[in-house]
């Protein structure tokens, strides 16, 4: 059994940051395919863009179903059987002969090992790291970054060779490695100061992350229902987040095909997607840097919102302009934009709602996303099916992003003025009463009406 901090925490710090490539990266190749998948199966944009939307929400919604099977069994199984599962769903769906058959195989099963080994593989340096997790968390990060800009790439050479049944035959084995990563992520002995439940010293890697939450049984341990109603703040970030990923995703699965429907090489296409993961490699270290500025204390949540406001924007350039050079000037901006957002979209959530809610926080924070995550792909496809235009989605996920972070900009800003104001009024009725008791003045203050809750 492994101890905190020890040798092999950075064993699997490489196993957690290959197993983010593997999985957060995987998403951002299936542009590459969405053609002869639409043309395989005789789809349309719509049906077509059900099959990215299909996996990438349940690579978010199945949170709260791998908290409860980390807290089971560990880490370790978890991600080892979200590798199994990557592999059986990927295997299976080279075989597909409709494309439902596709939906539940790659979209379904291989959605949910995505989002067992993703999650497993993230939760288990909170158990191996202590002193340094903030560095283990960024250095797993960069993995995510790294997966996104090589999978295009293997993907448009697998797909020239083998087609797509058999790069997605290749891929299954490829996922498969995920098991490999998780047999590294051995027990770790619980800490002195954070004891189980019952006092005894976890055998599974699992320690103390239960004990941490407050208040909340049941359903509301991995899903905290009571702070979407009561915690205004949480309220407006799950709502604008949720908002804003309608149209944040559309990019990755819709430059490829913009992009030759344009005349642009395939190939060439692929190496766009590519690009964004390179820029994302090296500006979510530095966006983090920035971040932990004590000039941004407090404050996340407006560089999340300008982030946020940026990427939107950045799609304009993409709609006005399908030319090569604009699309690199694009992709620029789109990476840059996004991640800022990457490297802040959970640190923001532990700030508002703190460490001890966040497991709950977070579970329904990922479910309120994925359906926004499931909806966003078949709209824009529907839009493209009845116009036969792909920049129109490019206005779409613009119109969609930007709104969403000037929501939650003016909406932060109107609760801080609210909660400042209060605490003057507060300030201001002790002070009247300090002054009134020096001069021996029955003092009453007026009754403060709370008109928000945080």
């Amino acid at each position: 059994m492994e101890t905190p901090d020890g040798p092999w925490s950075w064993g699997v710090l490489v196993a957690s940051m290959l197993t983010n490539g593997l999985t957060l990266g995987f998403p951002s190749c299936i542009g590459v395919f969405y053609t002869d998948l639409q043309n395989s199966f005789q789809a349309s944009n719509t049906e077509t863009s059900w099959f990215p939307s299909i996996i990438t929400a349940v690579l978010h919604a199945g949170g709260p179903l791998c908290s409860i099977m980390v807290e089971r069994f560990g880490c370790r199984v978890a991600v080892m059987i979200g590798g199994l599962l990557c592999g059986i769903g990927m295997v299976t769906s080279s075989f597909s002969q409709t494309i439902i058959h596709l939906y539940l195989s790659a979209g379904l099963i291989g959605g949910l090992g995505l989002c067992f080994s993703f999650q497993a593989g993230i939760t288990v340096l909170g158990y191996y790291f202590v002193k340094r997790r903030t560095l283990a968390n960024s250095l797993a990060s960069a993995g995510a970054s790294i997966g996104m800009a090589l999978w295009p790439i293997a993907s448009q050479h697998l797909l020239e060779a083998f087609g797509w049944r058999g790069s997605f035959m290749i891929f299954g084995g490829v996922l498969l490695n995920c098991c490999v990563c998780g047999a590294m992520m051995r027990p770790v002995k619980a800490l002195p100061s954070a004891p189980t439940k019952n006092g005894s010293s976890s055998a599974n890697g699992v320690t103390s992350g239960a004990e941490e939450m407050e208040g909340g049984k049941g359903l509301q341990r991995y899903m905290a229902f009571d702070l979407l109603l009561r915690h205004r703040p949480y309220l407006i970030y799950t709502i604008g987040v949720s908002w804003m990923v309608l149209g944040f995703i559309l990019p990755l699965f819709y430059l490829v095909p913009y992009a030759t429907s344009n005349g642009i090489d395939e190939s060439t296409a692929a190496l766009l997607l590519s690009l964004i993961g390179f820029i994302n490699i090296f500006a979510r270290p530095v966006s983090g840097l920035v971040s932990q500025q004590q000039k941004f204390s407090g404050k996340l949540i407006y560089l999340f919102s300008g982030a946020v406001i940026a990427n939107g924007l950045s799609n304009l350039v993409c709609a006005a302009s399908a030319s090569f050079p604009s699309l690199i000037i694009y992709c620029v901006l789109y990476s840059i934009s996004m991640s800022v957002i990457g490297s802040l979209v959970f640190q923001v959530l532990m700030d508002i709602v703190g460490m001890k809610r966040f497991p709950g926080a977070f579970g329904l924070f990922t479910i309120l996303e994925s359906i926004t995550i499931l909806l966003g792909p078949p709209l824009a496809g529907f839009l493209v099916d009845i116009t036969g235009q792909y920049n129109l989605v490019f206005y779409f996920s613009s119109v969609a992003v930007t709104l969403s972070g000037l929501f939650m900009c003016s909406a932060s800003y109107i609760l801080d003025r609210r909660e400042a104001k209060k605490k003057k009024n507060i300030y201001n009725q002790n002070d009247t009463a300090e002054t009134a008791d020096r001069q021996n003045i029955i003092y009453r203050p007026p009754t403060v009406q709370e008109d928000f809750i945080i």
